[in-house]
């Protein structure tokens, strides 16, 4: 059994009946959050989707992170292949109830995994010149787009502060990190979600240096200051299922 599910009484609806296809194990990484105007974010995300607020507000995260593990189920691991860092720029929605995440852009420094997120998930992956260094305690990342809207860096460091914890449910740390989907549009034009199951996020709290961020740069947006809210997680195993349309 997928690590992933030995703990499921806490998602807020059941797992899928079908199969899942891919696992993947995210580690050392940081969740970066500002707050940011709905209506900046309303023609960024298509119509079919809320933008959802937490006391009157939206908020915009940026996560950098390494991947491990990632594989389509039931292969092994491939050396090269299953394991780089990724880049996330990513909003909260909502579609027929279930709150999920919409990727604006998502770096990641190995081509094949570009491409197969690409193709697999209609996801707005990009390949980019990415490095993990420092230390247990404190991790050093820098990304660089080599694509267009090529030269789009993110460089900071970032390192946790405290013991690991579960968010209580109906805080905001709760609000904007335990979400179990990801919704993405088809070339075609339609609108797909795919289920994702893990643990409750093991959170500390973080410290964080970001020294350029240029992410939000082709989306015509922009954030004031030092992110609102930095959150630290080590370890956590991942299991997705495969896009599937959201009902019209």
């Amino acid at each position: 059994m997928h690590p992933a599910f030995e703990h499921v009484d806490h998602r807020p609806w059941a797992l899928p009946e079908r199969g899942w296809s891919w696992r993947q194990t995210w580690c050392d990484l940081l969740f970066a959050h500002w707050p940011i105007p709905a209506a900046a974010l309303r023609p960024l995300v298509p119509a079919e989707l809320t933008i959802q607020e937490f006391d009157g507000r939206a908020w915009i995260g940026v996560v950098p992170f390494r991947m491990q593990g990632v594989m389509r189920r039931p292969f092994p691991d491939l050396p090269g292949v299953s394991a780089f860092p990724e880049l996330n720029l990513r909003l909260y929605v909502e579609a027929e109830g279930k709150p999920g995440v919409w990727f604006l852009s998502l770096d990641a420094a190995n081509r094949l995994a570009v491409w197969a997120a690409r193709r697999f998930f209609h996801l707005p992956y990009f390949h980019s010149a990415m490095s993990l260094a420092g230390t247990p305690q404190r991790v050093d990342y820098r990304s660089l787009r080599r694509v267009e809207p090529a030269g789009l860096a993110f460089v900071g460091s970032y390192s946790p502060t405290g013991p690991a914890y579960q968010a209580t449910r109906g805080s905001l740390e709760h609000w904007l990190t335990e979400r179990y989907c990801l919704y993405a549009r088809s070339p075609r034009g339609e609108l797909l979600r795919a289920e994702v199951h893990h643990h409750p996020w093991p959170l500390q709290p973080a410290e964080a240096e970001i020294e350029r961020n240029e992410l939000l740069d082709p989306h015509g947006l922009s954030v004031e200051g030092a992110p609102a809210l930095l959150h630290f997680s080590r370890h956590l195993d991942v299991a997705i299922w495969p896009l599937e349309p959201v009902a019209a």
